[in-house]
Formats: structure tokens, C-alpha cells, sequence
């Protein structure tokens, strides 16, 4: 068995999916109307910023996700905007379905025996 050969079999199978395509279709959509691709872009940087301070454990300023929660309220009330919305949430939801089989076949994020990979 040919790990490459396998590993573009899975990217086929990923372009092929459901998910891909519908995001594929919804991201055309919404990059047609320049003004609220850039509000999703500008939403999508600020989610962004926020993860990455939960993740170095930075404080967080209250308004600035005070913000953040704004401006996802304003995305979801554009129909437009939602449909990307959630079909990215569900291609990201596939993708870290994908991953988290590749880290058990691994033992990555497992504990136990041979989890010290």
C-alpha cells in the first residue's frame, strides 16, 4: 500500500464530498458581493485573534469579544452570509473528523500505551 497513492485518494474523496461542494458553492455565493465577503473576512481575522489568545491564555478584552459577538449576530441575519456559514462549519466539522481518525490510528491525543509518539 502506497501511503501517497492513499493520502490523494482521501483528498478525491474529501473534493468529492457533500461538504466540500456545498461550501465550494456557498463561498462563490458570497464572494459575488464584495461588501459582505469583507465583513465575513474582517469576523473570520477577529474569531481568529480571539482563538489565539484563549490559546496563549492572554486575557481577553470584554469588548472586544463583545464585538466579535456583534458581528456574528450581524452575519447571521444575512442569508447569504449564514448559508457560508454553516456550510464551512460543516466541511470544518468533516475535516476534524478526518483528523481525529488520523491522530487514533497514530495514537495521537490518546493515553496509554504507545501514546508517546
Amino acid at each position: 500500500m502506497n501511503v501517497y497513492d492513499q493520502a490523494h485518494g482521501l483528498a478525491q474523496a474529501i473534493k468529492e464530498s457533500d461538504e466540500f461542494k456545498d461550501y465550494q458553492a456557498q463561498k462563490a455565493v458570497l464572494d459575488q458581493n464584495e461588501e459582505l465577503a469583507k465583513i465575513v473576512s474582517d469576523f473570520q481575522q477577529k474569531q481568529l485573534e480571539m482563538q489565539a489568545k484563549a490559546l496563549t491564555g492572554e486575557e481577553m478584552d470584554g469588548d472586544f469579544q463583545t464585538k466579535v459577538q456583534e458581528l456574528y449576530g450581524i452575519i447571521m441575519q444575512d442569508p447569504l452570509a449564514a448559508q457560508y456559514m454553516q456550510a464551512e462549519m460543516r466541511f470544518s466539522i468533516m475535516m476534524n473528523d478526518v483528523y481525529k481518525i488520523l491522530g487514533e490510528v497514530m495514537g495521537i491525543g490518546e493515553s496509554g500505551p504507545g501514546s508517546d509518539l
